[in-house]
């Protein structure tokens, strides 16, 4: 798999213990708190939520997470202003690098993205400075060895889908935003489970990382995923999976 369908070695899972399982956990309920906040409970009416519980669901959030964090979003009571900026930057060997964050004080979430920046190998750059290196998709995996690529590639092409690969053991499905709601729908009237599913940045182009390189970014991801004003990173480095099992 290269470019596009080398998501594998792109998107990071982290969670690798019961503290950052548990930090992801709460960067996607406050994700799901904010769309219910914004456009109501309901996944058949708000495609925002519809997206953000379909990403939980992939991250084995469990059920009644979701369901307390929509009730107590679109509960009586007001909180604070959300904001969501999105900082751009790049990284080891100069990777791209955007950083989406969700916070109530944007001046303290831009100092400690640039601090993070600064003291790990990175640097922040202007709006707009790689943001061109990305696409907006929608991104959803299946389990090949559960669903032929016949069974599985006919239904989400007449639903709307951009593209489909296969390989190692993965349908990798590729969607425009608007078509992402049409897509998900089709596979759960077909009854096909969702690995993950995803609105997310796609790298047009991607960086193939050395070892120290790819070590150095790992560290630099890992600081941005700590902060809890950081919902997700996205970046265009190819890393292979020897070197993200090895990270120091």
């Amino acid at each position: 798999m290269s470019g596009h369908s080398k998501w594998a070695t792109i998107k990071r899972k982290k969670a690798k213990t019961d503290v950052g399982r548990a930090t992801a956990w709460n960067k996607l309920i406050k994700e799901i708190s904010i769309a219910a906040k914004l456009g109501g409970g309901s996944i058949d009416i708000n495609p925002r939520l519809r997206a953000a519980v379909l990403k939980a669901k992939g991250q084995s959030l469990p059920a009644k997470n979701i369901d307390s964090a929509i009730a107590k979003a679109t509960g009586a009571g007001s909180s604070a202003e959300m904001f969501e900026p999105m900082y751009e930057g790049r990284g080891p060997n100069g990777v791209a690098i955007l950083v989406k964050c969700m916070t109530d004080n944007k001046v303290r979430t831009v100092a400690s993205v640039r601090n993070i920046f600064n003291k790990n190998g990175g640097s922040m750059g202007e709006s707009g400075s790689v943001a061109w290196v990305f696409a907006y998709k929608g991104v959803v995996l299946i389990d090949a060895n559960k669903y032929t690529e016949d069974k599985v590639m006919d239904l989400v092409l007449e639903a709307g889908a951009s593209d489909m690969n296969t390989e190692d053991g993965v349908h990798e499905i590729s969607t425009e935003p608007d078509a992402f709601e049409s897509v998900t729908r089709a596979l759960e009237g077909a009854n096909i489970e969702m690995m993950s599913a995803e609105l997310t940045y796609v790298p047009n182009d991607t960086i193939k990382l050395e070892h120290n390189d790819a070590q150095k970014l790992l560290k630099l991801i890992d600081k941005f995923e700590d902060d809890e004003d950081v919902q997700d990173v996205y970046h265009n480095a190819e890393i292979d999976e020897a070197d993200m099992d090895s990270e120091e």
